[in-house]
């Protein structure tokens, strides 16, 4: 009797088995004549030669759609085992504005015109500046494009950057070690990534480096190739952290680089080195530079008059 194992990576078994095995289970009516069984993060199946190369072809098709939507379910795999092609499955969803398919199968979309925007650079060039008030989602839509870019094999790793900048609090009286200390401000970024890729598969990212999440001091001296970059909080970074991290670029990367030049909470009559960016790379060919404003606004509609109010206030002065 012929056997194929098949090895399930990067992919939770319990998730991609179902409750109760029930997606096995599902699998075993439409190939009565194989004995499968799974155990760990294997499938091994037992029969004729060629029964089991379509019960591969099959089972590829499966895990590919389990890695773009994060979910399969009994729909999922009656469309799966019962195509034509690996194309006559496909949705909808798969086109337009997804940018990728979070936990449960969460769509996450471009929502505003300026994100579609930002979508868009990001394709065109390796370097983009998304400028813009908090709410708007420049960090979101980013960590979003980094994840699809991961998940099409595009970059090998996904690099979140913020500078440990302390905005009225003071860093070395926090309690915990360097990691608990630096942990809060790399919050947002976590949140993110805690919305696109399932908490078990996250962990392990994070544990053999595909996915790295650093203050931006610990970027100096590395060269950072095959990676999509994102530096957060753009804005409180000096002339010299900016320089340092936009030198950082290395083959096959794409560097994203996000901040609200309103909200700048370096000492005073220091540069931000996000303002000075903007400046001295407007005409630099290759890199792209989106502004998002308070239409972009995608918190609650409160976040929106805050940013209005305080507008006014700003222009006063």
């Amino acid at each position: 009797m012929n056997e194929l194992i098949l090895e399930l990576e990067e992919i939770t078994p319990k998730e991609f088995f179902g409750a109760q095995n029930a997606n096995i289970v599902l699998l075993k009516k439409y190939f009565p004549k194989l004995k499968i069984v799974a155990r760990g993060n294997k499938i091994k199946a037992y029969g004729d030669e060629d029964l089991l190369e379509e019960f591969d072809r099959r089972m590829n098709m499966l895990m590919t759609h389990f890695g773009t939507y994060n979910k399969i379910d009994e729909n999922v795999i009656e469309r799966v085992l019962t195509s034509q092609s690996s194309d006559d499955y496909t949705t909808s969803e798969q086109s337009g504005e997804t940018i990728v398919h979070g936990v449960n199968g969460k769509i996450i979309k471009a929502q505003t015109v300026n994100q579609r925007k930002l979508v868009e650079s990001m394709r065109k060039n390796d370097m983009v500046f998304a400028i813009g008030p908090a709410g708007t989602g420049k960090t979101y839509t980013g960590v979003a494009l980094a994840v699809r870019a991961l998940k099409a094999k595009e970059v090998k790793r996904i690099i979140l950057t913020r500078p440990a900048v302390e905005a009225g609090e003071n860093l070395g009286f926090l309690p915990g070690d360097l990691k608990e200390k630096l942990d809060p401000y790399m919050q947002p970024l976590y949140d993110a990534l805690r919305d696109m890729i399932p908490a078990e598969k996250l962990a392990h990212f994070i544990e053999n480096g595909t996915i790295q999440i650093a203050p931006l001091a610990f970027m100096r001296g590395r060269t950072l190739d095959n990676a999509f970059v994102i530096l957060d909080e753009g804005q409180n970074t000096t002339h010299a952290q900016m320089k340092m991290f936009l030198t950082r670029m290395g083959k096959n990367a794409k560097f994203l680089l996000t901040g609200d030049p309103g909200q700048v909470d370096l000492p005073r009559r220091t540069i931000s080195g996000l303002k000075e960016a903007l400046l001295v790379l407007k005409n630099v060919e290759g890199i792209g530079m989106i502004y998002l404003d308070d239409k972009d606004v995608i918190r609650h509609k409160l976040v929106k008059k805050v940013i209005e109010a305080y507008k006014s206030i700003e222009n006063r002065d």
